[in-house]
């Protein structure tokens, strides 16, 4: 009896103390249902206890569409869904240890996307059986979007917001290994801004600037698939990789790209002809040789753009890889 007794003293003090962590954390049962939902967790959430004890609707304070939480791969042996729920996440050596996750959510209630930390333990009873899986949350948000501004920085040019030379570098090397692998086409275009110096030269280094960035804002207008990259090659040269896309392709994309910037008609007194900002660009398209290093395709296109310049300007070369290309 006292040992009893000893025992329920213990789970409501174990309870009271759960409800008043300054942590996050709610319990499910084995079936899901829930046990517990502190009073952090609901300030966290904005979604009150009274309205998920017993329920299994947990899910609607973090998302907006029914999917699991990471308690609930807990529960159903599931931690094989967790590369598709998750950003990051660990996997449990074995099957009496936790989970670690990290995501975005979107908390509906509340009303305010958070990126949230999340651990999920299992309790087990004396015979091994799993009684309940306690979830604790971390709001890593501030933390998240100061490593996305570092990586942004690092990535991107400060004056035109494209990525920067040396994410480019990094981008052709993962491209041009997975073409020659694959045996898929890959197009690099290089632009450069015709007759920029006398540009300077007539309106000045901060009017450059401007040009520069009207001229970025452009090729980011015209680029449309996620996988596709545009970045400031250096000065007023720029660079696009185009994973899949043939010599005819590129072409296209090549002439809407040049096209466009003649539309913009930033005026350029100091430019024979149209009296407009315009820029050359020279490519590279095809599938590559084996042995075709991201050197050799940006050597093609360089060369494909020296002809397009030397050859009256505001125009397009292309060059289709073959072996005899590089």
């Amino acid at each position: 009896m006292y040992t009893e007794g000893y025992m329920d003293l213990g789970r409501t003090f174990a309870i009271r103390l759960m409800q008043h962590l300054v942590v996050p954390t709610f319990v499910l049962d084995a079936e899901r249902r829930v046990l517990i939902w502190n009073r952090a967790c609901e300030r966290l959430t904005g979604v009150a206890a009274t309205e998920l004890l017993g329920t299994r609707h947990h899910w609607q304070a973090f998302y907006d569409t029914p999917r699991y939480c990471l308690a609930d791969t807990l529960v159903l042996g599931r931690t094989d869904h967790l590369a598709q729920l998750y950003d990051s996440h660990t996997l449990p050596s074995d099957h009496t240890l936790g989970l670690s996750a990290e995501n975005w959510c979107v908390m509906p209630r509340a009303g305010r996307r958070l990126y949230l930390a999340i651990d999920a333990g299992p309790i087990y009873s004396e015979d091994g059986k799993l009684v309940a899986v306690v979830e604790t949350l971390r709001d890593m948000t501030e933390t998240k979007l100061a490593q996305m501004a570092l990586h942004s920085l690092a990535n991107r040019d400060g004056l035109t917001g494209l990525a920067n030379r040396r994410a480019f570098d990094t981008a052709i090397e993962a491209d041009c290994r997975a073409a020659t692998q694959d045996g898929t086409p890959l197009a690099l275009l290089l632009a450069d801004v015709d007759h920029f110096k006398a540009f300077n030269d007539t309106y000045g280094h901060q009017k450059g600037d401007d040009c520069l960035r009207t001229v970025a804002h452009t090729l980011e207008s015209q680029i449309f698939r996620a996988n596709d990259l545009a970045a400031r090659y250096g000065g007023e040269e720029f660079a696009i990789l185009l994973p899949g896309v043939d010599l005819e392709g590129a072409l296209q994309v090549a002439e809407r790209l040049r096209g466009a910037l003649s539309d913009q008609a930033v005026p350029h007194a100091g430019a024979p002809g149209a009296g407009v900002v315009t820029m050359s660009i020279g490519l590279a398209a095809g599938i590559p040789a084996p042995d075709m290093t991201p050197k050799d395709l940006i050597d093609i296109a360089d060369r494909a753009l020296y002809e397009a310049k030397n050859s009256g300007r505001n125009r397009v070369v292309g060059v289709s890889l073959t072996p005899a290309s590089i």
